[in-house]
């Protein structure tokens, strides 16, 4: 009987976070699935065609051009944003004066909303009036302005310097956190055995943050594959979709009415992040690092 209050005890404490995650993650999954199997369209009777959504999805030139600008996507902001993100906190570890105001000011990037964020890049990036082509005329460097979103290499840029700008700061917080839990003792005797800043970050300090540098390259990792605002706010996945990411592209679906093969696009995706979290877990022996 005792065993029994025991394990009702901790459903009810649980309770709610499955009550949560059964609402707003199970359901809404179940649901994405399930309408992926339809043609599901406005205007039209529903119509369940299985899995012909997904034999279309797979045959779509768009979504594949989607799915490789994603991943590069991935590929170049993830490791800025760690390598960046780490040079902050390692920076922000040091007792340096007005080190406090420098958290705060670091930290503003990450806390501003993505779209907002998106919109002040736009307005450095305009053509006719945008800071960065102002600094280029007024100094000579450039004798025209620069179409930075108009093509494919600059607005790829674009986009990576905003988001990079914008969760940098996120990075930054993590490891600054676990910078916190090293020991200080292990720094104090680096430092009598004469090893100087750099040898003592990359032999000690490093080793130590393994596991934080894991759960932000995990994280950064599934936001970046289903980054959407900051595109859709800068490129609008132009010039020539060239720059349309996954979210994206079966946003433009849904808008246009086609709920159906928005969905199985959403599926896909939920199923390469869900396969890429499982990549890291298992490769980096996350479990064990923890």
């Amino acid at each position: 009987m005792k065993n029994f209050i025991k394990k009702f005890e901790s459903y009810a404490f649980v309770s709610p976070l499955l009550v949560f995650v059964a609402l707003f993650v199970l359901i809404p999954i179940i649901g994405s699935i399930w309408t992926s199997m339809f043609r599901d369209v406005t205007f039209l009777k529903m119509k369940f065609i299985f899995l012909d959504n997904y034999g279309d999805l797979l045959r779509d030139e768009g979504f594949w051009k989607s799915l490789r600008f994603t991943l590069l996507f991935i590929a170049v902001t993830v490791p800025l944003e760690l390598i960046i993100g780490t040079a902050f906190a390692v920076v922000l570890d040091l007792k340096i004066p007005f080190r406090g105001l420098l958290r705060a000011c670091v930290l503003v990037p990450w806390a501003i909303p993505s779209a907002i964020s998106a919109k002040i890049w736009e307005l450095v990036y305009n053509y006719s009036y945008g800071l960065a082509n102002y600094i280029l005329l007024s100094t000579g460097l450039s004798e025209a302005p620069v179409n930075w979103i108009g093509t494919d290499i600059g607005a790829f840029t674009t986009v990576v310097v905003a988001d990079v700008w914008k969760t940098a700061p996120f990075v930054a917080l993590l490891v600054l956190a676990g910078l916190q839990s090293v020991p200080s003792d292990l720094r104090l005797q680096a430092k009598i055995d004469r090893a100087n800043f750099v040898q003592t970050f990359f032999l000690i300090t490093l080793p130590l943050l393994k596991p934080v540098l894991l759960v932000s390259l995990l994280f950064r990792t599934i936001d970046s594959l289903r980054v959407f605002d900051v595109i859709y706010v800068l490129t609008h996945g132009g010039p020539g979709g060239a720059t349309t990411s996954v979210s994206l592209y079966a946003y433009k679906y849904f808008l246009g009415g086609d709920f159906g093969y928005g969905s199985a696009i959403s599926v896909l995706l939920f199923l390469v992040a869900f396969v890429m979290s499982v990549f890291y877990i298992k490769v980096s022996k996350f479990q064990d690092n923890l």
